[in-house]
């Protein structure tokens, strides 16, 4: 049963362990739910690296997806991730 524990943990982290997929995950629980497009501007980086990330971060229950009308807005489905995010980056602590 321990053994269980610890690897969905490890398996929650590896979904972070990406330059790209902690900014994704930064910027959600600062700003809440957002689409690819408004991820794109905040990143700089193309719609199909995106959303390649974001199908890892999905798949491993971190996001969630709503669709409304042709757009589709992700957001923070498992909200353990705030406080290991928090423990990263500090409070307060600008991005750079």
């Amino acid at each position: 049963m321990a053994e269980l524990l610890y690897e969905q943990r490890a398996e929650l982290l590896k979904a972070l362990a990406h330059p790209l997929r902690l900014r994704i995950v930064r910027g959600l629980l600062r700003c809440g739910c957002r689409n690819v497009g408004c991820m794109e501007r905040g990143t700089g980086r193309s719609q199909s690296c995106i959303s390649q990330h974001l199908a890892k971060l999905k798949a491993a229950g971190i996001v969630k997806a709503e669709r409304t009308g042709n757009e589709v807005y992700y957001e923070i489905a498992d909200e353990r991730v705030a406080p290991l995010i928090a423990a990263l980056f500090g409070e307060g602590e600008e991005e750079s």
